[in-house]
């Protein structure tokens, strides 16, 4: 009787022997490789907006710092990438290894949605998941084509979305007291 090739778990070693490849990213989502390209132009453009509204208000309050794209891993078989994220100081300290990757969640990560339905789901379904079971407090989904973000925020130990906000809407979030930008200001 022949026996089903069982399914190839990918962990964070294995990562480290993969040839670099500065115009790919590479993510393991519960065992499975996630190998992306260089994302548009516009995306990193959004990626920066956000990131860069982020740090303006960070140095104003002094309660903590965004990041881009750093690397998060949770488990030896759960290593991502995101975009942007926000983490207060003591949490960012409490997270940071010797290499500069955080071992744990961050209060809040931001993904910019890649073209292709493949990568929609990625960031809709596996990394809203991913990022609901380990802790994350808010979770921001930007779309640069039709100028949105999606909103979710913890509530009931997992993360749900309370609003979409078009170009003309304000963002604010009680996870960032005194935060206020209008979503336009994005893209």
């Amino acid at each position: 009787m022949a026996q089903a090739n069982p399914k190839i778990r990918w962990t964070t070693a294995d990562l480290e022997v993969l040839a670099a490849d500065e115009w790919k990213r590479y993510e393991i989502i519960d065992g499975e490789l996630c190998v992306t390209r260089a994302p548009h132009i516009k995306h990193q453009d959004t990626a920066g907006e956000i990131y860069a509204q982020l740090l303006l208000w960070s140095k104003q309050s002094g309660l903590g710092k965004p990041s881009l794209a750093p690397g998060l891993i949770f488990t030896d078989t759960d290593n991502v990438i995101p975009d942007v994220i926000w983490s207060s100081h003591d949490r960012l300290a409490a997270l940071t290894d010797d290499e500069g990757h955080l071992r744990g969640a961050p209060e809040l990560i931001v993904e910019v949605l890649s073209e292709g339905s493949t990568n929609e789901r990625r960031d809709r379904e596996a990394k809203l998941k991913l990022y609901s079971q380990q802790g994350v407090q808010e979770y921001w989904i930007a779309n640069w084509r039709l100028r949105q973000v999606e909103v979710y925020r913890r509530q009931a130990a997992q993360l749900q979305r309370i609003a979409t906000l078009l170009a003309t809407d304000n963002l604010e979030s009680p996870l960032l007291p005194g935060f206020l930008c209008q979503v336009g200001s994005f893209f």
